[in-house]
């Protein structure tokens, strides 16, 4: 793919902006809030058991993520013998579209379609940047793939938090609607138009992306086998960990995102369950953390470019760190702003410098979509451990708070195994010897 080819490079970041819509304002800021105040008015006690309503909905999105996990290396491998991983990719767009949409059914009689529509969405998701991800270095060149990388998360903040900021307008004025609209129903269908918006931009994007081409010659044209993907995907991932600079990243990283992750998912609740603080609190804070956010990308491609990446993704684990000691001592509406900048800066910077790195420390190849399932499979797999683990501390404790300090400790881990990293800096986008 030439580098230099900006159409595609557009329809590439695209993407970014298309799905960030559903990872925003569905799965971060008005969904767990609609999820709660549907919950609390409903008998959920013959539905769920002993189960809390928040930890429910935590197990069944790090669910949606071990699966997709456990399918991702078939995918690639199938992707990898077909040559259209594109067809694949808008595969995942639209049942993840479909399944945003049907959260419009989910009200006290449908208690079931709360859990699974989202289970089903954010399986979705994730499928799709399994394929979306691996196009980043076929599609840019070593040395543009920090900003390039930076650029579509900061375009996918950008399109979010202005379809987000349409919702709320929306949602806080029923009655321009009709005088039979009311808040709750208009929230219902703000989940249908971010199905709209992530099919018409996912769309534009997909248009653009190349098909894909198959790349072994020895190839048969029959799918492959469940056994011979995973047999792929071992001998790619045993190839990768021979270089103990890349093992140590994939640990980092392992770690870096089950806290990211996490933080992302449950930073509504947070706010709402352990500060008591009002929506609009909550609404505003995470608009404040998308456009800080879109500035962290940009600075840390920046500080990539003059400090080399991992020295820039220690500065960045170490950022999150303080964030989550902070996160557990925070008590005022005050200081849950300014947590939320904070997180918006570190937040920016470590989703787009990772995928950067990983992407130039690969080892040649005509084809990523493997190599970049295991990079998707390691992060799913830390939204699971994380998810899990504050799911079950929630429902132990009953202290979200608490879920805080375990965040740290994964973000000690992360800098732990990226402090042992020498080879490999990026500084001006080469390696430098050990």
């Amino acid at each position: 793919m030439n580098s230099t080819d900006d159409r595609v490079k557009r329809g590439w970041v695209f993407y970014d902006w298309a799905n960030s819509a559903y990872t925003l304002v569905v799965g971060t800021a008005v969904y767990p809030i609609y999820y709660g105040a549907v919950m609390d008015s409903a008998e959920v006690s013959a539905f769920l058991g002993s189960v809390s309503p928040t930890a429910a909905y935590t197990f069944a999105i790090a669910a949606a993520y071990l699966c997709i996990s456990l399918l991702a290396p078939y995918l690639a491998a199938l992707a990898e013998v077909a040559g259209n991983k594109r067809t694949y990719m808008r595969t995942f767009v639209y049942t993840g579209v479909a399944a945003c949409a049907s959260m419009f059914f989910f009200t006290t009689n449908a208690l079931w379609l709360g859990l699974f529509a989202p289970f089903l969405a954010s399986f979705s998701f994730a499928g799709s940047l399994v394929f979306y991800n691996s196009y980043l270095p076929e599609i840019a060149a070593p040395d543009e793939q920090d900003a390039l990388s930076a650029r579509g998360f900061a375009m996918g903040y950008f399109g979010s938090s202005f379809l987000l900021i349409a919702v709320l307008v929306a949602v806080q004025n029923p009655q321009w609607f009709g005088a039979e609209a009311t808040t709750a129903l208009i929230t219902r269908w703000s989940f249908v138009l971010v199905a709209l918006w992530w099919l018409g931009f996912g769309e534009y994007a997909l248009m653009r992306l190349p098909r894909g081409a198959a790349h072994r010659s020895d190839a048969p044209k029959a799918p492959a086998k469940p056994a011979t993907a995973y047999r792929a995907l071992y001998r790619s991932v045993a190839e990768l960990l021979t270089d103990r600079s890349l093992r140590r990243f994939v640990l980092a990283f392992f770690f870096a995102s089950a806290g990211v992750q996490t933080v992302i998912l449950i930073a509504s609740l947070f706010g709402s369950q352990v500060l008591g603080l009002p929506t609009s609190a909550l609404i505003t804070t995470i608009l404040m953390i998308q456009y800080v956010a879109m500035a962290g990308a940009w600075l840390f491609s920046k500080m990539s470019r003059k400090w080399g990446n991992i020295p820039t993704l220690i500065v960045g684990a170490i950022g999150w760190s303080l964030v989550c000691v902070g996160a557990y001592f925070v008590q005022h509406e005050a200081q849950f702003y300014a947590l939320g900048a904070a997180v918006g800066l570190v937040m920016g910077g470590l989703q787009s410098l990772s995928r950067s790195t990983y992407s130039k420390m690969l080892p040649e190849a005509e084809d990523h979509v493997t190599y970049f399932s295991f990079y998707d499979i390691a992060e799913k797999l830390a939204t699971v451990l994380g998810m899990a683990s504050i799911g079950w501390l929630e429902n132990a404790t009953g202290d979200l708070r608490l879920a805080a300090l375990v965040l740290v400790v994964y973000f000690l881990l992360a800098l732990y195994f990226w402090s042992l990293i020498r080879r490999y800096t990026f500084a001006e986008h080469q390696p430098t010897a050990s």
